[in-house]
C-alpha cells in the first residue's frame, strides 16, 4: 500500500483516505504548530514511513518544508488562504501539484515552475458534521439573524463596523465566536460577511447546516455554485441599506427562506461537502505520471530554489528579526 502524508491543516484528508483506499493508498494526517520545520529526513522521522505523496494544508504559516524543491515523492499545497497571502502564488512554484480555493486566483498560480494543467480549483466547502439538526429543516428557530465569528476591530475592521451597524438596525440580531452549528440551525437568516472578499467556508457551512443565508457577491466561482435567491440570497458588502432591505424582506417571508435553506442544502450535498472535494483531488492526483513530474522539479531543484524559496526564505527571516532562532533557521534554508 502506497502513503500519502497529509502536512497541517487536515482540510478533507478524512474523507482523502476513504476515497483513495480502492486505489491502494492511506492517508495519514500531522497536525504542526505553526513554526516547525522540516526537512525530508524530518518529515520522514516525523510520519514514521517514507511517504509516496504528500499534501500540504495551508495554515497560513511561513513556509515550514525546508528542500521541498527536492522532495522525492509527489508534492501538493492545498491553498486556502490566497487572499491574504500574496506570496502563496510564489510558493507553490516549488510544488508539483496546487489546489487553489479561489477561482478568480488561479490564473495566478501558473508560472514557470508549476503549469496550468497541474492547478485544480477546489472551493471550500461543508465538512460531514455540518447538518441540520434532529428536527431536519422544520426545526424551532430561537433568532432572527445571527453571525458566527471573529469581531476585532483591528484585524477585522470592516466586519466589526457592518456588526456594529446591525446590532443597532435589528433587535433580534445575534453575533458570537465559537461553534456555529447550533446556531445556524437555529435561526431564521444567518449572515456571513467576507472581510477580504474571499468565498468562504462560512457559505458552504451554513448551507449545510440547513440556514438560509445572505452572503456577500464576492465573485471567486460562487456564481457557478450556487444561484442568488434560490440557495442563498446575495448583498453588496458596501451597501448597508441594501442589505437591511433584505432581511427585512426574508424575515417577513419564512416560505421564502424555507425553499432557499432546502435548495441551499440540496446543492451542498449534490457537490460541496468534504468527499466531493476528496473526490475532485483523488482524480486529479491519480491521473498523472507521478515519476516523471517529480523527475523534472528534482531535475529543475537548483533553479526553484534560486528563484522561488530563496527570496521567499530571505523575506521570512527579515520578518522574523524578533526571534533570533527563527530568522537564523530561514537564513540557513536560503543558502543555495
Amino acid at each position: 500500500m502506497k502513503r500519502l502524508a497529509w502536512l497541517a491543516n487536515p482540510l478533507f484528508a478524512r474523507a482523502l483516505g476513504t476515497v483513495l483506499a480502492p486505489f491502494g493508498w492511506r492517508v495519514d494526517h500531522l497536525p504542526v504548530p505553526a513554526h516547525r520545520f522540516f526537512t525530508w529526513d524530518e518529515l520522514v522521522a516525523t510520519f514514521g514511513f517514507v511517504p509516496d505523496a504528500l499534501v500540504y494544508g495551508d495554515m497560513s504559516v511561513p513556509p515550514m518544508l525546508l528542500g521541498l524543491e527536492a522532495y522525492p515523492c509527489l508534492t501538493a499545497f492545498a491553498c486556502v488562504d490566497s487572499h491574504i497571502h500574496a506570496w502563496y502564488p510564489l510558493y507553490a512554484q516549488a510544488f508539483d501539484l496546487c489546489l487553489v480555493g479561489l477561482a478568480d486566483h488561479l490564473p495566478g498560480f501558473a508560472g514557470p515552475f508549476l503549469p496550468a494543467d497541474r492547478l485544480l480549483w477546489s472551493p471550500p466547502f461543508a465538512a460531514a458534521a455540518d447538518r441540520p439538526g434532529p428536527q431536519g429543516l422544520d426545526g424551532p428557530k430561537a433568532t432572527d439573524l445571527v453571525f458566527v465569528g471573529k469581531d476585532d476591530p483591528a484585524l477585522t475592521p470592516v466586519r466589526s463596523a457592518l456588526l456594529a451597524r446591525l446590532r443597532g438596525r435589528f433587535p433580534g440580531f445575534r453575533s458570537f465566536r465559537g461553534p456555529y452549528r447550533e446556531a445556524f440551525r437555529q435561526a431564521r437568516l444567518v449572515l456571513n460577511i467576507a472581510e477580504h472578499g474571499d468565498l468562504n467556508y462560512r457559505v458552504f457551512e451554513a448551507l449545510g447546516c440547513g440556514a438560509a443565508l445572505v452572503t456577500p457577491r464576492v465573485g471567486h466561482g460562487q456564481d457557478a455554485l450556487f444561484t442568488d435567491g434560490r440557495d442563498l440570497f446575495l448583498y453588496d458588502q458596501d451597501d448597508f441599506d441594501g442589505l437591511c432591505r433584505l432581511v427585512e424582506a426574508l424575515l417577513a417571508d419564512p416560505a421564502r427562506r424555507a425553499r432557499a435553506a432546502a435548495s441551499g442544502l440540496a446543492t451542498v450535498d449534490a457537490g460541496h461537502r468534504d468527499v466531493h472535494r476528496a473526490r475532485a483531488f483523488a482524480d486529479r492526483f491519480l491521473a498523472p505520471p507521478h515519476e516523471e513530474v517529480v523527475a523534472a522539479r528534482q531535475h529543475r531543484a537548483p533553479a526553484i530554489h534560486a528563484r522561488v524559496l530563496r527570496p521567499l526564505f530571505l523575506h521570512w527571516a527579515e520578518a522574523c528579526r524578533a526571534d533570533p532562532a527563527l530568522a537564523a533557521r530561514f537564513l540557513a534554508a536560503a543558502r543555495p
